[in-house]
């Protein structure tokens, strides 16, 4: 036995004091354990003289699968196959752009939702400055006793407060 490799009576013990280590164990074919590990998969093996190429996809393609997108963003089964044949791809080719392009349309509602909500809040932010400006233009005439304190929160208020200083 090298030192690499341990028995089923070390690994027992190493299992005892380690308790998150290899808790999924599957027998071997001596008869011992050995923690399980996930297969990995085969992605078209090719020899060394093989070159796999993307295919780029042509602008009719493109623009036949936008409008199918256009008309539904999720396609069953028969209408993915009808596009396929149609197109001259795979099934598997015409899932994985469908699936890109909701991740795309999904992005571009999410910062488009950001946009509006960026403006939406520029837009309240100056409002409150303005309202602020207003409000302490009101309280002026009162004179530094009252009881209400001033917002300042506003460059512009600032920039008064500042002066009478």
């Amino acid at each position: 036995m090298t030192h690499h490799q341990l028995d089923d009576h070390q690994m027992v013990m190493i299992s005892q004091y380690y308790t998150g280590i290899n808790t999924q164990l599957v027998p071997d074919h001596q008869g011992g354990v050995q923690p399980w590990r996930r297969r990995k998969k085969n992605k078209g093996e090719t020899s060394s003289d093989e070159i796999v190429r993307k295919r780029k996809l042509s602008e009719e393609q493109v623009n036949l699968l936008e409008r199918s997108f256009g008309d539904a963003h999720k396609l069953d089964m028969e209408t993915k196959a009808k596009l396929a044949s149609e197109l001259g791809l795979d099934l598997q080719q015409v899932a994985v752009w469908f699936q890109n392009r909701r991740a795309r349309w999904k992005k571009k509602k999410i910062e488009d939702e950001y946009s509006k909500l960026k403006s939406q809040h520029e837009i309240t932010i100056v409002e409150k400055c303005r309202l602020e400006t207003q409000s302490d233009d009101l309280l002026e005439p009162i004179g530094e006793g009252s009881p209400l304190p001033k917002s300042g929160t506003c460059p512009k208020a600032k920039r008064k407060e500042e002066a009478k200083k």
